[in-house]
């Protein structure tokens, strides 16, 4: 592990598409997925689980997937209006880096795929009354949370590479296609994918991060009240 203090990690883990194929040891990946289970998770359930894809025709078939996915995704992209805070030429660049893994997934050395074990929302026979006529809440409420378990584990994830001097980023575009992931992962029924994280040695260079200022994005007590720079 390189000595890299904590703040130089996050001001520097750039999101890295272009991977060596060099095999990352498998001591290494067994202390990133024990940083990634030091995270935080609901009533710390702890209910996440990580699937290390190494196998060739594995990574090659899962990043046909991504590939099909991705189309759906650039569409997506091509329809949305440029970010304000990028220029013409850094958006260009972000697409094409995009691409870039769009078509190359399957060839990182490890693909790595966090997933979480559904929890059962208790049935509304068992709840008390006055619970019952926001029931239909609470489920959204439960959907719209199930990140918070897993996320956490993601960004650990994404600062131990960064200190054992590899790449990685989180994607997201495979889950259009779920049901296909599942299949060739063997997934049960309640466990889904929330990420697809290529790992590998980069051959690019880390950071420095570009970032909107602090004021632009936080405020002071309500909406609209800039906090101070």
């Amino acid at each position: 592990m390189l000595e890299i203090g904590l703040f130089d990690a996050i001001y520097s883990a750039r999101a890295l598409r272009r991977l060596k194929p060099d095999p990352v040891p498998d001591e290494i990946i067994t202390r990133i997925l024990d940083a990634a289970i030091r995270a935080p998770s609901a009533g710390n359930t702890q209910n996440w689980a990580f699937i290390v894809v190494r196998d060739g025709e594995q990574r090659r078939q899962l990043g046909m997937i991504y590939r099909k996915a991705s189309d759906i995704a650039s569409e997506m992209y091509k329809a949305r209006s440029r970010p304000a805070h990028m220029t013409e030429e850094q958006y260009r660049r972000l697409m094409t880096s995009g691409a870039y893994l769009w078509d190359h997934m399957g060839e990182a050395p490890v693909l790595l795929v966090p997933c979480l074990q559904e929890r059962a929302t208790p049935a509304r026979a068992t709840l008390p009354p006055f619970l019952d006529a926001m029931y239909e809440r609470e489920l959204a409420y439960e959907r719209r949370i199930h990140g918070a378990s897993i996320y956490p584990a993601v960004q650990n994830i994404i600062l131990a590479c960064r200190a054992f001097g590899l790449g990685t980023l989180i994607t997201t575009n495979h889950i259009r296609c779920e049901e296909e992931v599942k299949a060739l992962l063997g997934l049960p029924p309640d466990v889904s994918t929330y990420a697809l994280m290529p790992i590998g040695y980069p051959q690019g260079k880390f950071g420095p991060l570009a970032r909107k200022p602090v004021s632009e994005v936080a405020y002071v007590d309500r909406w609209g009240v800039a906090w101070p720079s």
